[in-house]
């Protein structure tokens, strides 16, 4: 981004044009980038003197301070002096007050008096004085990876994002939609997301809304156009507040290219109440997986992107189920409602009336007050204040295990006759696309529950032959491995038999009394 003054626009008809600049400018891009390189080593004072002269030499000075003020952030500017500026101008300023100076005789006077406190020399006080003020600092590094042509890059990207710091309303189109509103999300800016001639469109809004233009919605829309540019498509409107004038900026992917060096990565999160959230819930190991930013859901002519989705996934159980014709599996949505205006909390409301026919979970900041009216949406919701309490989501994702634990209990036969001697009922839970608590009800005439296993008599007869008292427990534990048994202790219990350890060398199996 640039600082308004090295704004570049065209209002011809009307517009508003940010004045990009073509391969034409590639010298004087060329010419700049050497002026930096030329004076590693020279002050401030001196660059800036080497630059003005080019700006002499070209119809827009602003293109050359523009060019300069990208470079500036490349260099690096230090403080070259024999002597700690503020200690050589505190022994100066003392020295003058005993001294008395009237006169350039008298000035040399304190100079050398300060440079035997020091123990010093009188020009090396001298050439420390200042030494730390901005104009007099030495250029010492400048190493920019950038050619004449990713500077010219990086400058239409900058102008076009200082253009954007006096948008009220932003409608985007892009190839990558999802990145988008998570870009737009993570920057805490207002949206809404509509269809348009068959496309979605997201329409942003600006600092207007909020009764009060900041320069944090500036900064924020320029942002925006920085992850926007990323994709391989995309076009962007944007109505400007241009001193009290309305004109409209239009942007697309033919404009701007990305710079070679720009770094692809996003922010995980979107903010800290939905990464806090996220972290928390993870970390509990649930039979629910979070997926960030899930897919849009149709609202209307419009569609939403609910922060997160909910799927069901039971230990044990299949991603598909038999309680859902979804063949991706049970899913909730949850959507973090957080403060806005009342005009963009009404527009959310009807959003959340007219959303498709799917599970939604709401999280309402209290300090909306319409925790009543969402829930009359026949959404769930939760309250919060500062943060979501997982606690709460949890509870309603407990209230779903139970309506779906019972639908998959009752969709099963009353009676199941596996075709394995010896089967777990995790195994035959995910065969089924049920978790293993929905066969709790089912009765297995032919086999016999042991542990977390279903066995057939025959074969409990028959490792009950193949096991007796004294047998080491390793050698138990391959008879039983044998013919599938891999729950050792329910199984050997079941035979009536315990395991009496003996020191190191291992376990023995006795009779139980």
């Amino acid at each position: 981004m640039l600082t308004k003054d090295l704004l570049r626009v065209s209002r011809r008809g009307g517009g508003y044009r940010p004045e990009f600049v073509d391969r034409e400018e590639r010298p004087l891009a060329a010419r700049v980038l050497g002026v930096y390189r030329d004076h590693v080593g020279e002050t401030r004072t001196t660059l800036e003197t080497a630059l003005e002269g080019v700006e002499r030499e070209v119809e827009d000075f602003k293109l050359v301070r523009g060019f300069a003020a990208l470079l500036d952030r490349e260099a690096t500017f230090e403080t070259r002096s024999a002597l700690p500026p503020e200690r050589a101008r505190r022994a100066a300023f003392e020295a003058s007050e005993a001294v008395g100076v009237a006169s350039e005789e008298e000035r040399q006077r304190a100079l050398a008096r300060a440079a035997d406190s020091l123990g010093s020399t009188v020009g090396a006080v001298e050439a420390s004085l200042y030494a730390d003020r901005e104009v007099n600092q030495v250029l010492t590094r400048f190493d920019s990876p950038w050619d004449p042509d990713d500077l010219l890059d990086r400058y239409n990207l900058s102008l076009a994002q200082t253009a954007l710091f006096d948008a009220t309303e932003v409608r985007v189109r892009s190839s990558d939609p999802r990145a988008l509103v998570s870009a737009v999300k993570r920057l805490r800016l207002m949206y809404e997301i509509r269809r348009v001639d068959g496309e979605r469109e997201v329409v942003v809004t600006g600092p207007d809304a909020l009764f009060r233009r900041t320069r944090r919605y500036g900064t924020a829309f320029a942002r925006l156009l920085r992850t926007l540019v990323k994709a391989p498509e995309w076009r962007l409107d944007a109505t400007i507040d241009d001193r009290g004038t309305e004109r409209t900026l239009s942007l697309s992917d033919s404009d701007l290219t990305l710079p070679a060096d720009e770094p692809l990565a996003e922010p995980t999160f979107d903010s800290g109440v939905e990464a806090d959230f996220a972290a928390r819930f993870r970390g509990l190991e649930l039979d629910w997986e979070v997926t960030r930013e899930p897919e849009a859901l149709a609202t209307g002519n419009r569609v939403m992107i609910p922060d997160f989705a909910f799927d069901y996934r039971p230990a044990g159980s299949a991603e598909a189920t038999e309680f859902d014709s979804n063949p991706e599996g049970f899913r909730v949505y949850f959507e973090i409602m957080g403060f806005w205006t009342p005009d963009y909390v009404e527009k959310k409301l009807t959003q959340l009336a007219e959303v498709e026919d799917v599970e939604l979970l709401v999280a309402v900041d209290e300090s909306l007050g319409v925790g009543e009216e969402v829930t009359a949406r026949d959404h769930r919701v939760v309250p919060y204040s500062g943060h979501v309490r997982v606690k709460d989501v949890v509870d309603v994702l407990r209230e779903y295990e139970q309506e779906l634990v019972a639908a998959a209990a009752a969709s099963l036969p009353a009676e199941l006759v596996p075709e394995d001697d010896v089967v777990s009922l995790a195994a035959l839970a995910e065969n089924r696309g049920v978790s293993e608590e929905a066969l709790s009800s089912v009765t297995f005439p032919d086999h016999e529950r042991v542990g977390r296993t279903l066995v057939r008599p025959a074969v409990l007869d028959r490792v009950r032959e193949d096991v007796e008292a004294g047998m080491s427990l390793a050698d138990a534990e391959a008879v039983l491995g044998g013919v599938g048994l891999e729950d050792t202790s329910a199984t050997l219990s079941r035979l009536g038999y315990r395991v009496e350890w003996e020191g190191l060398s291992g376990g023995v199996l006795r009779k139980k009394e």
